[in-house]
């Protein structure tokens, strides 16, 4: 790996680019691409930036697309944005009782218990 000049082409700067997206760290790519990570890091900066935003996007597109949609996985997928992105979250109710109030459970049989 040492002493050999990397020069890089558009196939590298597309495939280191993929490569990130995907989730490959810099250690496999600069593996894959016969260099060390310094010399990977120094010529495909903008290469390991771009892959990760690009992947990113691309799921969240999706997920969006899924959530604002009718079909299978859209209520999870909904419930999750609005978690992550939101704010929201789920209620406990045992915390939004107030001290003293009591609860009364009645049972199929219609009887009473406290």
């Amino acid at each position: 790996m040492r002493g050999k000049k990397h020069i890089p082409s558009d196939i590298t700067r597309s495939k280191v680019r993929q490569l990130t997206g995907t989730g490959a760290t810099q250690p496999m790519i600069a593996g894959l691409l016969g260099i060390e990570e310094k010399c990977l890091r120094r010529h495909y900066h903008e290469e390991l930036e771009v892959g990760v935003t690009e992947a990113n996007a691309a799921v969240a597109g999706n997920l969006f697309r899924i959530a604002t949609g009718d079909g299978p996985g859209a209520v999870t997928a909904a419930i999750f944005w609005l978690k992550t992105r939101a704010g929201w979250r789920e209620a406990d109710r045992a915390a939004a009782l107030s001290e003293g109030q009591t609860i009364t459970i009645r049972w199929a049989d219609g009887s009473e218990a406290a």
